[in-house]
């Protein structure tokens, strides 16, 4: 088989959301596809640091904040943090609103304790209902997960502004003032249909499919050559470019209708089960 790039979301995808240890049969499945000579790369939404822990694994390259940093083997080939005046805006006309927000540097990550409280207020009520990144994010409070007090952000660049509101309403005045350089990006599902809108905010100059088209100019390799695999919002633009997308059992239906194939849950062996389907091992 010709050298494929895989390209792998985290939570909810390689890992259960919000955790650091992968399933053994997905880290077996990694290893056999670059043994068989394929490349793996992780494909997330976590900044760096938090991706960093997941790195253990021995992969290919990353790609982190949602596409906003690019690594190809050692080399860097895209680093775009939104500008100082861009961060601070839009997180003052969202905290404004009512609307809490945690701050996705490369290095650090920053976040408030009413966060914190209102995610795990909504989690009491309805198990199970929050998307994969706010379940990252919950975990993350709950277990101290490399999360630093917002009170210590110091004005280092900012990637990604992931945010949990109490409606749309509280989101429109940073809607009129930004979507033209953002996407909120929101999970949807039961925790919408109360009212509870939590997401995250993507500059529309970069996304993971982009990044995957970077990766493979990179490499030589053409857009047809790369597998992604996925299941959320932030995973939909993988699957327009990947020559061939996987969207997880457990992934969202707006992405399962976006993907050529659909595979077995995060902890139902599901990329271990893919990967044999495609031939990788």
């Amino acid at each position: 088989m010709d050298t494929r790039l895989i390209f792998l979301d985290i939570d909810g995808t390689f890992i259960e959301p919000g955790r650091m240890e992968a399933p053994a049969s997905a880290v077996e499945a990694v290893r056999a596809a670059q043994a068989n000579g394929h490349r793996v790369f992780l494909c997330t939404g976590r900044n760096y640091r938090m991706t960093s822990p997941v790195l253990r694994y021995g992969f290919d390259g990353y790609v982190c904040s949602a596409g906003g940093y690019v690594v190809c083997g050692q080399e860097v080939l895209f680093d775009c943090p939104m500008d100082k005046a861009q961060s601070d805006g839009v997180r003052a006309i969202l905290e404004a609103n009512g609307v809490e927000c945690t701050l996705e540097a490369r290095d650090a990550t920053y976040g408030g304790a009413q966060m914190m409280e209102r995610l795990s207020a909504y989690q009491a009520r309805q198990p199970g209902g929050l998307n994969s990144e706010m379940e990252r994010w919950r975990r993350a409070f709950a277990d101290g997960m490399l999360i630093r007090p917002l009170e210590e952000y110091q004005g280092e660049p900012i990637y990604k502004i992931c945010y949990i509101a109490p409606g749309q309403k509280a989101l429109a005045p940073a809607r009129a003032a930004y979507e033209d350089q953002f996407v909120f990006c929101e999970g949807g599902g039961p925790a919408e249909r109360e009212g509870f809108v939590s997401g995250e905010l993507i500059n529309r100059k970069f996304n993971k499919g982009a990044a995957i088209l970077r990766i493979c100019a990179h490499l030589g390799l053409p857009a047809s050559a790369s597998v992604a695999f996925g299941d959320s919002a932030n995973d939909l633009e993988m699957a327009d470019v990947a020559g061939i997308s996987y969207c997880m059992a457990n992934g969202a239906p707006a992405l399962k209708a976006r993907c050529t194939r659909v595979c077995p849950a995060v902890n139902d062996d599901g990329i271990a089960t893919a990967f044999r389907e495609l031939g990788l091992i």
